[in-house]
């Protein structure tokens, strides 16, 4: 099956954050902190609207600036929060689109464990990839930049 049109892709990225589990998990529910955090960057926001509640959405679409290789490109990520514990895990289903085309579709577990230094974070992506090779290393990549800007958010 070399031109496999939909590839199926899992990662999990683990770190550990110095701050406690209320913390870590508040730069994920509260609007205002992860617009800072997961929106804002080298783009054009054009839209940013979060109902954090178990059957809630998340939309955000930018465009991204001149300079960017896709500059002038849209895109839309769309999710539908799953599930929900307070301080211990997140739930979310989404669908991120270039263009108003799909390029994949994911099942998202962030994850909140109390730990002696903090917080052990876990984050599980499972994702179907429509007719983007690509896609597996870019969004593992895309999440390990932005859970690097959580960081720098929480240490404020």
């Amino acid at each position: 099956m070399a031109n496999q049109p939909v590839l199926h892709s899992t990662f999990v990225v683990e770190r550990n954050y110095p701050q406690p589990p209320d913390r870590v998990f508040a730069a994920f529910a509260q609007p205002s902190r992860k617009r800072r955090w997961y929106a804002e960057g080298d783009h054009e926001i054009q839209e940013f609207e979060m109902e954090f509640r178990v059957g809630g959405s998340e939309r955000f679409r930018y465009r991204f600036k001149e300079g960017h290789p896709i500059a002038g490109s849209e895109i839309a990520n769309e999710s539908i929060y799953q599930d929900i514990v307070a301080e211990k895990y997140i739930v979310m289903a989404s669908k991120m689109s270039l263009n108003e085309k799909p390029i994949v579709v994911t099942l998202t577990t962030l994850e909140f464990l109390p730990a002696a230094t903090g917080t052990d974070f876990m984050l599980t992506n499972q994702g179907a990839f429509l007719d983007w090779s690509e896609g597996p290393q870019m969004l593992e990549a895309g999440w390990r930049a932005l859970l690097d800007r959580m960081a720098k958010e929480l240490a404020q």
